[in-house]
């Protein structure tokens, strides 16, 4: 299986983190094309302390656990709107965008294709695949839900930033997998099961 994975200036950059850290161990994906706005290297230097800035392969390799040598990530410039994420004719299983931005979902709403998230996102619909969108903004506005509203009936599945706490978390880690686990649902991606639900049994009063 091969994704493109997009990461925006959003607060929330864990989640996109913890995604691309649970899918590159998962065995399923041979590929990631991962594409990151400059926002949102400024978010993972705030909220993860973590220097992104002209990343290359191998310290986002490093960053995210894999072997400084792996071939898993292709990194893909902003600006590049000739990468392959950019064509219909690249096969690949969709897209997540993660976490997504409201100045983004509003571009790829209105088909505004300015950066490589924007076209890779709009080639992910015209061809039928699938596209994760992972808001994160609180509250929203008419807009944000007009917007939102607009890529679910073009075909995107919106998946907000709202984790569960059924599992009870203990971590922020514990908290965010909740969610991350459940875009990886979207792709039948394995993960571990700790924060499924299992159900409760009642039995009937005598």
């Amino acid at each position: 299986m091969e994704l493109t994975i997009a990461v925006t200036g959003a607060s929330g950059g864990i989640y996109g983190y913890r995604t691309l850290v649970h899918i590159a161990k998962s065995g399923a994906v041979e590929r990631i094309n991962l594409i990151m706005s400059q926002a949102a290297q400024i978010v993972a230097q705030v909220e993860l302390g973590v220097n992104l800035r002209d990343a290359d392969d191998k310290r986002i390799n490093e960053w995210i656990g894999l072997s400084a040598d792996s071939k898993m990530i292709r990194l893909c410039r902003l600006d590049n709107l000739a990468a392959k994420p950019a064509s219909g004719s690249h096969p690949q299983a969709g897209m997540i965008i993660v976490p997504c931005s409201m100045g983004t979902l509003g571009s790829i709403a209105n088909g505004v294709c300015s950066n490589l998230i924007h076209r890779a996102a709009d080639v992910t619909l015209k061809e039928g695949r699938k596209l994760v969108i992972v808001p994160r903004e609180t509250p929203y506005n008419a807009i944000h839900l007009e917007n939102m509203l607009r890529l679910s009936r073009a075909g995107a599945r919106i998946l907000p930033a709202s984790p569960g706490f059924y599992h009870k978390p203990k971590t922020i880690e514990e908290l965010t997998d909740h969610l991350v686990f459940r875009i990886l649902d979207q792709f039948g991606i394995p993960h571990s099961r700790a924060t499924q639900w299992k159900g409760t049994e009642h039995k009937d009063e005598e």
